[in-house]
């Protein structure tokens, strides 16, 4: 089922990535910049515990080993609540954080605001952010079961260009 977008998300890659401080499942407060120095895949989704949302989760957190090895930190986004974050990560054994964007206001800034069966819901999409803060890549349209491929293939792609620069 898609996601209607209610905002028009001007972002684009080579931005800079707008802060955000949100609270994880444990009650922990993140803001992206604690994460300057690392690779973010800040992944938007509608709900815990939905068939997409948990394909999308799951294949993360099975490729978990290969995205860290990569120098990528996970972040996951909904409005649910804590409390629904603890759960889905306990049923799924998720090894990454879920964050609670309860106003709404990340995926505002963001433009992963949507609407889904009536419901007021983050859009699926991703959004890969370099060691300095800025947007490398978006994933707009997210294969929910082989999505870490996805964010490999476009670091692999970065790695190449880099060390083709530095001939």
């Amino acid at each position: 089922m898609a996601v209607s977008n209610l905002t028009a998300g001007e972002l684009k890659a080579g931005d800079p990535a707008p802060d955000f401080s949100l609270r994880d499942d444990a009650g922990v407060v993140h803001h992206l910049k604690e994460y300057r120095g690392k690779i973010v895949a800040l992944y938007f989704y509608p709900k815990d515990d939905t068939p997409g949302c948990t394909a999308e989760a799951c294949n993360l957190r099975d490729n978990y080993e290969a995205l860290k090895k990569a120098g990528v930190v996970i972040l996951g986004v909904s409005y649910d609540d804590a409390e629904s974050h603890q759960k889905f990560k306990k049923k799924y054994d998720l090894p990454f954080a879920l964050l609670s964007d309860v106003d709404k206001k990340t995926a505002g800034a963001y433009g992963a605001k949507g609407m889904l069966t009536g419901f007021m819901v983050a859009q699926r999409k991703t959004f890969l952010i370099d060691e300095n803060g800025k947007i490398l890549h978006i994933f707009n349209k997210v294969k929910t079961d082989d999505h870490a491929r996805q964010i490999l293939e476009v670091l692999a792609k970065r790695d190449t260009a880099d060390s083709e620069g530095n001939k």
